[in-house]
């Protein structure tokens, strides 16, 4: 497979044009009935929904409030104050609190369902069983019906031939699409950047959420491969993991992790997870705020970051990895 070369010099020069990008940003209740409380929003791809730069991640960090009242309180400020999209996934339980984040989910859902543009995701490639994650997701959320369902964690070459073929969970996941099950559908994933290429190229999918990395000469060049593909294909792209390398980098501004990743060019926005009504506040005024960073700052924030993305051994660009205790 020819590998699609878009490199470093070339990313970083067209984030300069980002300025001239977010002149085409606005806040506004949309005909869809989603209300961005002020906050920036940007069409997210193809399927021509307007959605706030930041969605609220409710995987790992979220589950770890385990507190169910401090959690339904996280999603009511976030809605009443604009963001609107939700990022879940059947898969995000962490049993040892006794925490189903669709559960949480579908107790606010039940009665502002219309107001949040939902996103969930099913593991199985088996079709029948992806189908009864599905079924389990819509019960727990108390909806008929999610704004977005991907197909999770997509890990190789090998799982797009099996999820690809006739009859296998692309095929499912288009048929509900069809249905009405689901607005939109999309994937997710962590590593292997020719196999979301796979996914991307075969022209089935509306958007993709992928972990970032900006670093160059490495197998898993997946900004690099990704982004100019989607692009290509008219597809919202969304970020995820980019405050991780404050973990390992010493004293890296969590803050100006999400700068540097609203101001790459070409994502729609950050998928981000967040356990605290303080963290919510904090990303409201992040895009309340935001400029984008010049071409120079990212070169610079870019290399700080380099020895964080340049580990093999990050947890998530190995096989079979799943985010949360639940992995």
């Amino acid at each position: 497979m020819k590998k699609n070369v878009f490199s470093r010099r070339d990313f970083i020069q067209k984030t300069i044009g980002a300025g001239v990008a977010l002149a085409g940003i606005s806040s506004f209740k949309s005909a869809d009935g989603y209300n961005s409380r002020g906050l920036p929003t940007v069409t997210f791809g193809k399927t021509g929904i307007r959605i706030p730069r930041i969605a609220i991640g409710l995987g790992s960090r979220y589950c770890s409030v385990g507190d169910e009242e401090k959690g339904l309180e996280i999603l009511t400020y976030a809605l009443d104050n604009g963001l609107f999209y939700w990022d879940t996934a059947n898969s995000y339980i962490d049993r040892g609190k006794g925490v189903v984040s669709e559960e949480w989910i579908g107790k606010v859902l039940k009665n502002r369902r219309k107001e949040v543009f939902l996103s969930t995701k099913i593991a199985s490639r088996d079709p029948d069983e992806a189908m009864r994650q599905v079924e389990t997701s819509l019960r727990r959320l108390q909806t008929d019906y999610v704004d977005n369902l991907m197909i999770h964690n997509i890990g190789s070459v090998e799982e797009v031939e099996r999820i690809g073929r006739t009859g296998g969970v692309i095929d499912m996941v288009s048929r509900l699409k069809e249905q009405g099950v689901t607005k939109f559908i999309g994937f997710s994933g962590h590593s292997n950047a020719e196999a979301k290429g796979l996914m991307i190229r075969s022209g089935n999918f509306d958007n993709v959420l992928f972990a970032m990395n900006q670093y160059e000469n490495h197998s898993q060049n997946r900004e690099e491969v990704i982004i100019p593909a989607a692009l290509e294909k008219n597809m919202g792209i969304l970020l995820m993991k980019v405050v991780r390398p404050r973990e390992m980098v010493a004293g890296v501004n969590p803050n100006e992790l999400i700068r540097f990743a609203l101001s790459l060019d070409g994502p729609s926005g950050l998928v981000i997870g967040m356990d605290s009504i303080e963290v919510v506040k904090s990303n409201i005024e992040i895009l309340k705020t935001f400029s984008p960073m010049t071409a120079a700052e990212m070169s610079a924030f870019a290399a700080n970051l380099s020895p964080f993305f340049a580990d093999r051994n990050l947890e998530w660009t190995g096989p079979g990895y799943s985010d949360g205790p639940w992995g």
